[in-house]
């Protein structure tokens, strides 16, 4: 699963900015959750994994976009996630946006 993650993200990242055409892996999302990207990856007994994402185009000390991962569920397949699921992976959101500079983990 890490290895697909990893693969998706740097595809991502090294794409233009919001240009990606995640070939079902990545996702805009929308409603309550847009300005959110959603990349997918379906692993080992059918479970739905996902990983929430901001494009960062305000992190100081950065000339070009950040790709933030913030958050990463999973959940059994055909199923959905709670409003409140969402609204965590919201409130980390703004947690995030809430400093300047960034915390940040590189890889």
């Amino acid at each position: 699963m890490r290895a697909k993650f990893s693969a998706a993200l740097i595809a991502v990242a090294t794409a233009p900015p919001k240009r990606f055409a995640g070939g079902g892996y990545w996702e805009a999302m929308h409603g309550e959750m847009g300005g959110w990207y959603e990349m997918r990856i379906d692993g080992p007994g059918r479970r739905h994994h996902r990983l929430f994402c901001l494009i960062d185009m305000e992190a100081e000390g950065w000339r070009q976009p950040l790709l933030t991962v913030v958050a990463g569920l999973a959940k059994p397949f055909r199923t959905t996630f709670t409003d409140r699921d969402y609204k965590n992976v919201r409130e980390l959101g703004e947690e995030y946006r809430s400093r300047n500079p960034r915390s940040l983990l590189e890889r």
